[in-house]
């Protein structure tokens, strides 16, 4: 997600968002409460968020009523990729091949995990 995208929303679409993310996640029906503003004005401001790849939301039943979950989309810029990391090798585990836990590669792996230091 681009500053630029977020320097577009409103003040209230900022605190929606905000808001979103300090819960990783919220049901909509809550989402309009937290902010104070009515069901109608919460859906639109989920459906800006949503529009700009900033939130997804799903289908759910929250209190025995049809509404939405709505979590974050992260920026993959902000994952931390260091836990793939054991020094200067990837896990085996990142690809599509199936890794075999007698492997070379996998042994070299968790002996330079155990190796580290911290």
């Amino acid at each position: 997600m681009s500053a630029a995208t977020e320097e577009d929303l409103s003040d209230i679409e900022r605190d929606g968002l905000q808001l979103i993310r300090e819960t990783n996640g919220i049901h909509q029906s809550e989402f309009w409460k937290e902010l104070d503003v009515d069901s109608r004005k919460g859906s639109r401001i989920i459906d800006k968020l949503e529009d700009k790849g900033l939130v997804d939301r799903e289908d759910t039943v929250y209190d025995g009523h049809n509404t939405y979950y709505v979590t974050p989309i992260r920026d993959p810029r902000d994952l931390d990729f260091s836990l793939l990391m054991a020094g200067d090798m990837l896990s085996p585990f990142v690809g599509d091949e199936e890794v075999n836990a007698q492997s070379d590669a996998f042994s070299q792996w968790v002996m330079s995990l155990a190796y580290e230091e911290y």
